[in-house]
């Protein structure tokens, strides 16, 4: 099994801290986990203390199963738990990985903070992880995290068709998004040159 899923590491700018999950974070994600609008357009069904604690269990039995890599974001403007994100479908044969599984409690929103938290997850894939190809995808629906993606850089590839039921029943269409090795120091420096000075991995 590849050491990023024995040894998580914890990356960290001056806006963002991202620890590997734990059980101990979620009294934290479920103070602002539970919110309706969080799960309105996500593939998971999200209403209850139960249902969050699944969520997260499922992530962290991934990460054991050498499957994803799941954090928990912390905003280190007021020290609190913000929400999770991971890297999964992860294929080192291929040097390819995603980035999503992205939730912030809606204070976090529109902040800057998850910009902070993408720059480390991409600059760690690029440089550590030494993947070629990062991708990124989100329902069709769901155009602020469209918006987000494209105004980080990244390409918009195209649209998979009734590519995924979600747990409440509904037949959803993802975009798809990537970012390639070859394009991300133009893209580090245009976009995320206020982290790149900052950035700290602890392996």
């Amino acid at each position: 099994m590849h050491p990023v899923f024995l040894h998580p590491p914890t990356l960290q700018n001056n806006r963002s801290l991202l620890k590997p999950l734990g059980e101990e974070d979620f009294e934290g994600l479920v103070s602002i986990g539970l919110e309706p609008s969080l799960w309105q357009i996500s593939s998971n069904k999200v209403d209850t203390r139960e249902d969050l604690l699944r969520y997260l269990q499922t992530a962290i039995a991934q990460r054991k199963a050498g499957q994803s890599v799941p954090f928990t974001i912390i905003d280190k403007q007021t020290n609190s738990i913000a929400g999770c994100t991971r890297y999964g479908n992860i294929a080192f044969e291929h040097r390819k990985l995603e980035i999503g599984w992205t939730w912030l409690g809606v204070d976090y929103q529109k902040t800057g903070l998850n910009r902070a938290c993408k720059y480390e997850l991409l600059n760690y894939a690029f440089t550590v992880l030494d993947m070629q190809r990062v991708e990124l995808k989100t329902d069709v629906l769901n155009t602020n995290s469209r918006q987000a993606m494209l105004k980080m850089g990244a390409t918009e590839e195209g649209i998979l068709r009734k590519h995924l039921i979600t747990e409440s029943g509904r037949s959803r269409d993802s975009v798809y998004y990537s970012i390639l090795d070859s394009e991300w120091p133009a893209i580090k420096q245009r976009v995320f040159a206020q982290y790149a000075s900052n950035s700290t991995a602890d392996l």
